[in-house]
């Protein structure tokens, strides 16, 4: 209003004019709507995809029986390997446990069991293709009396291995680049500043162009930005949820809450 002259204003009218036209090409509702239900569909599927040993750990105490030694162990080493198979995994897609965990040693070191050589993946492997045969290596043993028991502990073996899979799968495809930034670049537009727009001197058809309530903030636009920005910021937050920072999955707990 002070600065610029009688024609740099009109030239800025034209072209913030000629920006709010184009915003009506650009579908910024249903980019940014898809965008954020995409990242937090996602991000649901990964926390439902942590495994747990939970279902696992009660299907192993009703079907693997025999109150001796042997059958202890045998029920103590099944799950050990599935929380180890839950470890590999989540240090491999987990920054927080990668911290905890740097080397295969430090697994070591804290009490798990472990293969000697080869990455966390094949590691991880191992430890699930280790409670198959441990299950096979008891079917004409006593401690899993029938099939039907047997059938039931490997669809929940499956299952855990599944998961484990599945999280890998998530941190290994991520989403593409380009609708991150498509997503992300939206909200930032020109908004249309009202108050800057001056008509020309001695022109009466210019004078549509001057708003009813002439205000020097557009409440209204600033609104709408804060509101898209708010929502791209839910989805910067939880687009990986596997890292380090407030809002992210509290990993290291979850393993010390498995193992205990």
């Amino acid at each position: 209003r002070r600065l610029l002259t009688e024609e740099q204003k009109r030239l800025y009218a034209k072209v913030a004019q000629y920006c709010n036209r184009s915003t009506d090409l650009i579908p910024m509702s249903f980019v940014l709507g898809f965008y954020v239900t995409l990242i937090v569909n996602r991000w649901w599927a990964q926390y439902t995809s942590i495994p747990l040993p939970d279902q696992l750990m009660c299907v192993i105490s009703s079907n693997v029986h025999g109150k001796d030694e042997k059958g202890r162990i045998l029920r103590r080493t099944l799950i050990r390997y599935a929380n180890l198979s839950a470890v590999l995994i989540l240090r491999s897609v987990s920054t927080r446990v990668l911290k905890r965990f740097p080397t295969m040693d430090h697994v070591v070191e804290a009490g798990e069991e472990l293969n000697p050589g080869g990455d966390g993946l094949q590691c991880g492997v191992r430890a699930g293709v280790t409670d198959v045969s441990l299950s096979l290596g008891v079917l004409g043993d006593v401690h899993i009396r029938d099939d039907v028991a047997l059938c039931l502990l490997m669809d929940e073996l499956n299952l855990f291995r599944a998961k484990c899979s599945t999280l890998f799968h998530y941190d290994w495809i991520s989403i593409p680049l380009v609708y991150t930034q498509v997503g992300t670049h939206a909200p930032h537009q020109p908004p249309e500043p009202r108050s800057l727009l001056f008509p020309p001197h001695n022109s009466r058809g210019a004078q549509s162009l001057l708003p009813p309530l002439d205000m020097y903030v557009p409440l209204s636009t600033l609104l709408q930005f804060f509101f898209y920005a708010g929502w791209l910021k839910v989805a910067e937050q939880i687009i990986n949820p596997f890292g380090e920072d407030d809002d992210d999955f509290e990993t290291n707990k979850l393993i010390d809450r498995n193992l205990q």
